[in-house]
């Protein structure tokens, strides 16, 4: 049996009101395999009332991942470690410079209603970046907030749940200052037709500090307070 994974200090915290949104930020860079780890722990966790909701902010090494949607063929270079996830989506692309937030949220507290739940991340998101002068939009049948760009658009930020005893987990993902030829080793959610693109990419050079100060206000106008 495997053993149980564990975490340094900077991922966990102690415990919080029941009622309480716990909000934390990784310092460093997370191994993808340990965060998943982390997530299916806090998630059983908060399931059962034991610790409360939880936001977590991270940035990954880099890596590609491929959530339950995924095609084979829309790897086309795996240069960096590809990990199977349950999240849903297609192949996606983690790395230093993109902001990652895990959400995990009871929904039987939400009125249990997992599509207005992504609505709000994605609200979350577009008013991350408005935060920043930064117009992000959804498009009718692509997952993702889009920038548009004279005649093309670029993708900025992606979303992949999963819910699991009705808790979520997985969340979003926002490149502030990324690698982006990373991303040329995939189909990026599946879409060819189409970019990707940074905050630093769209000239807003803004540190991850400033993003991640952006993205708690704009968390607790969407889904309330947190802690």
């Amino acid at each position: 049996m495997r053993d149980r994974p564990q975490f340094p200090a900077a991922m966990v915290s102690e415990p919080l009101t029941r009622d309480a949104i716990e909000w934390r930020i990784a310092s460093g860079l997370t191994p993808y395999p340990d965060g998943v780890a982390f997530m299916e722990e806090r998630v059983a966790q908060i399931a059962s009332g034991q610790r409360p909701e939880l936001v977590w902010l991270v940035e990954h090494p880099p890596v590609y991942t491929a959530g339950t949607s995924a095609k084979d063929g829309d790897l086309l270079d795996a240069r960096f470690p590809v990990f199977k996830t349950g999240r849903g989506g297609q192949f996606t692309y983690h790395g230093p410079g993109q902001r990652v937030g895990y959400v995990m949220m009871d929904l039987h507290k939400r009125g249990g209603d997992v599509r207005a739940f992504v609505h709000n991340l994605e609200e979350w998101l577009i008013r991350t970046l408005a935060a920043f002068n930064v117009k992000g939009e959804r498009r009718e049948g692509r997952v993702g907030i889009w920038v548009a760009r004279g005649k093309r658009e670029d993708k900025i930020a992606a979303l992949g749940v999963r819910v699991r005893r009705w808790v979520t987990f997985h969340g979003v993902s926002l490149n502030v200052d990324p690698d982006l030829s990373h991303f040329d080793g995939i189909v990026p959610c599946g879409i060819r037709e189409h970019g990707v693109t940074s905050l630093h990419d769209l000239g807003v050079l803004v540190s991850m500090a400033d993003v991640d100060v952006a993205m708690r206000a704009a968390f607790d106008e969407v889904f309330g307070p947190s802690a």
